[in-house]
């Protein structure tokens, strides 16, 4: 990290000659002069404010923000707060609010009906007997079962045909040693092999304590895409359920492998309620007459995963993904803010739900744009940029975009991380892989060069319960910052806007976006 104000003086001429200049790396001959505004702006980037910021959002209390949740809706009025403090104007539907209706499907457990017979013997299992995933309304009718052995690939083979096609296969609940990798894969071989012979449904007894989900958690349904949400999918080809009931167990042990002396019948019904969700967005409006209406975006996603599975930590709080990109957004924009000389185009923060469910908030965003995409210039998208520990080793003062030469955007932050000592470059395995795997590409896809911004694509505690605000580096996520803050001045000082690389064929479907937006509405 540069010195407070000295050194970052030393920098001057050099950031003038880029904030100056009518080409976006175009450096001047003759230095300009610069107040120390800027450079007092960009200082106010404070690893301790993202500390205080980030120990709030990844608390406990928030419960992880899964999508939807009560953490989540916190997040969203603690964001909403930081942008009213740092003056930006409110951009949505409600105040600083873009609001999207879902809605919320989950298993009625009171008419869910499962019923195992076998001659004049009939359980009935309860919901709270099951694990299964709930996706949609499902009938099953008094179908015939088959008894096999788990792992006997022989049996299978020797099964005739028609002997699991159609029907309802039962075996005891698998017990493979993870640690096992020849184990593992013969039971994977041996699932992929059952699954092919097209069985109506996969019933797994066990022995072991009940750890019941019933229909599992509750399912987001997008109104306005339900056949692509994963409600609405079919319900896996082989769909699975394992059943904790002694006397399921004792009806199972009764019967013979192979034959079909029992049935098995099912329905499940659906209950949804309405759910709204929320973009949560501020705008710093340009100045210059001719670009204040043409739009810079810094966006990350402040959702995580929730609760999960049964160890003493269940909180996943996600600290690094994303709240790191959310306490950065704020941060960024709380300090350019206080500039008295404000940007020539418009900046617009925005933090988005739903990305680990699908990028669900940026893709309502660009099926609702609240400014004009065809006046939109570029994105970045900043994701996982607080933890340094990375399984790659130490990412200090390093920072990577994805898709780094699908646009100008790239070389446009290589510029500013040499200005403030980040490095940004384009990691040779990810760059191009992880472009389409964050918020960016839903505006991408409308021809705005978007990126994302990461420090570390992966570290130990990636989508783990691990992932808490005490192991964020945020001298470090500071440092970083200030080279974002820099460069979204650069573009949003520019008459020219970003382009896409037109000579990458990855690009390809970008571009024709970009084009289709901009053949009657020019930059």
């Amino acid at each position: 990290m540069h010195g407070p104000r000295r050194s970052h003086r030393i920098l001057a001429s050099f950031l003038a000659a880029i904030l100056g200049t009518t080409g976006l790396l175009a450096f001047q001959s003759q230095p300009q002069s610069l107040s120390t505004e800027l450079l007092d702006g960009l200082d106010r980037i404070s690893g301790d404010s993202m500390r205080g910021h980030l120990s709030f959002i990844a608390s406990d209390q928030l419960e992880g923000r899964d999508t939807p949740s009560r953490g989540l809706d916190i997040a969203a009025e603690y964001i909403a707060a930081q942008f009213r403090r740092a003056g930006l104007e409110p951009a949505g539907d409600d105040g600083y609010f873009q609001t999207a209706m879902f809605a919320s499907s989950e298993l009625d457990a009171a008419s869910f009906h499962f019923l195992l017979r076998s001659g004049s013997k009939e359980i009935q299992v309860a919901a709270n007997q099951l694990n299964f995933v709930f996706r949609q309304n499902w009938t099953m009718e008094p179908t015939k079962a088959t008894k096999i052995v788990f792992g006997n690939t022989a049996a299978l083979d020797a099964m005739p045909p028609g002997q699991v096609d159609g029907k309802v296969v039962l075996m005891e609940e698998p017990k493979v040693n993870a640690a096992d990798q020849a184990q593992v894969a013969a039971a994977n071989d041996f699932v992929r092999k059952l699954q092919a012979m097209k069985p109506a449904l996969i019933v797994y007894i066990s022995r072991s304590t009940p750890t019941a989900t019933g229909g599992g958690p509750a399912s987001l349904i997008d109104p306005e895409n339900r056949q692509q949400g994963n409600f609405d999918r079919s319900i896996a080809q082989n769909p699975v359920l394992t059943v904790y009931s002694p006397d399921a167990i004792s009806l199972y042990d009764a019967l013979e492998f192979g034959l079909d002396s029992a049935t098995v019948s099912v329905e499940a019904r659906a209950v949804e309620r309405p759910v709204p969700l929320r973009n949560v967005v501020g705008i710093l409006r340009g100045t210059d007459p001719a670009l204040a209406d043409s739009y810079v975006m810094l966006t990350a996603h402040y959702d995580h995963v929730g609760v999960r599975g049964n160890g003493p930590d269940r909180i996943f709080n996600g600290a690094n993904d994303d709240g790191s990109g959310t306490v950065s957004v704020i941060e960024i924009a709380s300090a350019l803010a206080t500039l008295k000389e404000k940007p020539k185009r418009s900046l617009v923060f925005m933090t988005v739900f739903g990305e680990e469910k699908g990028m669900l908030g940026s893709r309502y965003y660009g099926r609702h744009p609240i400014f004009p995409f065809e006046k939109t210039i570029a994105d970045i998208n900043l994701e996982q940029i607080g933890r340094t520990d990375s399984t790659e080793g130490p990412q200090v003062n390093n920072a990577s975009i994805t898709g780094f030469d699908f646009s100008d955007i790239g070389q446009i932050f290589q510029s500013a991380g040499q200005l403030t000592g980040i490095t940004v470059y384009k990691h040779e395995r990810n760059s191009d892989a992880y472009f389409s795997r964050s918020d960016n590409i839903a505006l991408a896809a409308l021809g705005i060069p978007a990126h994302s911004l990461s420090v570390a694509f992966d570290y130990p505690d990636y989508h783990r319960a691990g992932d808490q605000w005490e192991k964020i580096d945020y001298s470090n996520m500071a440092r970083v910052d200030r080279m974002v803050a820099l460069g979204l001045l650069m573009i949003a000082n520019n008459p020219d806007a970003p382009k896409w690389n037109e000579a990458n064929p990855r690009t390809a479907p970008y571009v024709k976006s970009w084009k289709d937006s901009h053949s009657t509405s020019p930059q």
